[in-house]
């Protein structure tokens, strides 16, 4: 029999993937709820307990090790990427055993789950055509969470994510390894958000999504990948990156840099707007990167 546990005081909530975003989430629900943080790694206890959560050692890919959380909160946030083979995600199954019923838990999902839309302008509505095993990984865990709430009469919000940046989160080191980047014609568009603005966007889910509903979790910036390069290079007063057409960039570039470079999507935000309320903090790239101009030193 699963171990429940006693409710009192402030709602329990678990996040699991307790990373970069996960650290900026919790200033802004210690006040809402009593945050448990799940790691893998004793070593990260100390960090977790000074940000304001309560840390417990466990390990997603070991199932038997989350046999005591069973029970433990109804509120979850599942910011755990998958592991990096197969075409399942067992660790967001060996999650879903431990939740009780009723729960309510936010997905942190990706973009990539669109595949290759040809720079095509896409909502929500889009099906999912994942064309890597990355993709396809997360289009399974999608699956089985919407069935585990189905099951469990659990709500679920699943946020589809893009590239997250930050002001130590841009590609300052590629560009000063002179990286190339796409020629126009070859170029694709991409999609960000600020690491910020989706640490609230997931509080925001949290309260005031919609059951079983999916937001694409992106900011109002509209440019192609080299334009989003040559941005970060003006800040930071770096070179520009030198434009290859694709067939010789393949040439120079790792076979997963480039898949990221052969998907392009434009994907519209209006649903976290209009049902969620979001306002950004950083409403496109550029907002981002001067902000970040001056919380880092430029290379000179």
């Amino acid at each position: 029999m699963k171990k429940q546990f006693k409710k009192w005081g402030k709602p329990r909530l678990l996040i699991v993937g307790c990373g970069d975003v996960g650290l900026r989430l919790l200033p802004l629900l210690c006040a809402h709820f009593r945050v448990f943080a799940l790691t893998s790694q004793s070593a990260r206890c100390a960090e977790l307990r000074d940000a304001g959560a309560i840390p417990i050692v466990a390990n997603l890919d070991n199932r038997a090790s989350l046999a005591r959380l069973s029970g433990l909160a109804s509120y979850c946030v599942h910011l755990a990427p998958p592991r990096s083979e197969g075409v399942v995600d067992q660790r967001t199954q060996n999650l879903t055993a431990i939740l009780p019923d009723k729960s309510r838990l936010v997905y942190i999902s990706t973009t990539g789950v669109y595949g290759n839309c040809g720079g095509a302008s896409l909502n929500e509505t889009r099906p999912v055509k994942p064309q890597n095993a990355r993709a396809i990984r997360r289009v399974a865990a999608e699956a089985h969470l919407r069935t585990w709430a189905q099951r469990t009469h659990s709500g679920l919000s699943i946020l589809r994510v893009p590239g997250i940046y930050a002001a130590d989160r841009l590609p300052v080191e590629r560009l000063q390894k002179g990286t190339p980047a796409l020629a126009d014609m070859d170029d694709v568009y991409t999609n960000h958000i600020h690491a910020d603005d989706l640490a609230q966007l997931i509080k925001l889910a949290l309260f005031r999504a919609l059951p079983q509903r999916v937001y694409n979790a992106v900011d109002d910036s509209d440019l192609k990948m080299a334009a989003y390069f040559d941005l970060v290079a003006d800040a930071f007063q770096l070179p520009r990156p030198p434009r290859l057409p694709r067939d010789e960039l393949a040439q120079q570039v790792s076979p997963m840099l480039l898949s990221f470079m052969s998907e392009s999507r434009r994907i519209q935000n209006r649903r976290i707007k209009t049902e969620l309320g979001m306002r950004f903090s950083y409403p496109t790239v550029a907002d981002g990167v001067s902000a970040a101009v001056v919380a880092i030193p430029r290379t000179t």
